[in-house]
């Protein structure tokens, strides 16, 4: 698998190589590039990355040039794109996401905030979206109301269960998890599922965290995907 690294500064590259390579030693080959041109350039070109950190300010091509690029273009639309930036700019943060950056990372670099966007590429695949069609019987349109629906689930899990878990109502809190587990299931996204299938057994707030973030980014891949198949 390939993680492709865009910034023109090439010390920002060599010290997010070296937590990717501390964090999946063996498990990601990185490919660089110095600038959203550069980027743009292998992606056409072939380069079919399974990840992409890319810096915020750069010459030539920006990088939310680059993902809006990337994300009009069917063939890179299911493309993890996560932007990175010095400053930590709600408005920026907020537009990247409504492009659909898959996340947003500040410099200097956490390597637990880069480990979340690998660890799920580490795990089982997810079902490709016409399979999830042909499973359930539905069509595109269908499938991205389940998506919307599940997202929403998601947004609101991270409330109720921090608080069911603050006053140790865990088996309610395992029950939540259990629904959420059978959602993702159903529609395809079993990373995420075996993600909350595991903390049933000791639900952990920061854990949890880590992996409503992780299947909030599945949806939206899953997302983009099912965009593409719907036109």
């Amino acid at each position: 698998m390939k993680v492709l690294i865009v910034d023109d500064d090439v010390v920002s590259r060599m010290m997010l190589m070296h937590m990717i390579d501390s964090t999946a030693s063996g498990v990601f080959d990185v490919l660089e590039a110095e600038d959203g041109e550069d980027a743009w350039a292998q992606l056409d070109a072939g380069a079919d990355p399974v990840l992409l950190f890319c810096d915020l300010r750069m010459p030539r091509l920006s990088g939310m040039e680059l993902l809006a690029r990337v994300k009009a273009d069917a063939r890179f639309a299911g493309l993890p794109f996560v932007l990175v930036s010095a400053a930590a700019d709600g408005a920026t943060m907020e537009q990247a996401l409504s492009l659909g950056a898959a996340g947003y990372i500040v410099k200097p670099f956490d390597a637990a905030r880069v480990a979340q966007h690998l660890q799920p590429l580490m795990r089982a695949p997810d079902e490709q979206p016409d399979a999830t069609l042909r499973r359930l019987g539905i069509d595109a349109t269908r499938l991205l109301l389940y998506l919307g629906g599940l997202q929403r689930q998601l947004v609101s899990a991270g409330t109720d269960l921090a608080a069911l878990l603050a006053t140790s109502q865990l088996d309610a809190a395992r029950a939540h998890l259990a629904r959420l587990c059978e959602g993702c299931r159903t529609l395809g996204l079993h990373g995420a599922a075996n993600g909350f299938d595991a903390l049933r057994d000791a639900p952990d707030g920061a854990a949890l965290t880590r992996e409503l973030e992780a299947a909030h980014r599945a949806v939206m891949r899953q997302t983009d995907a099912a965009r593409h198949l719907a036109m």
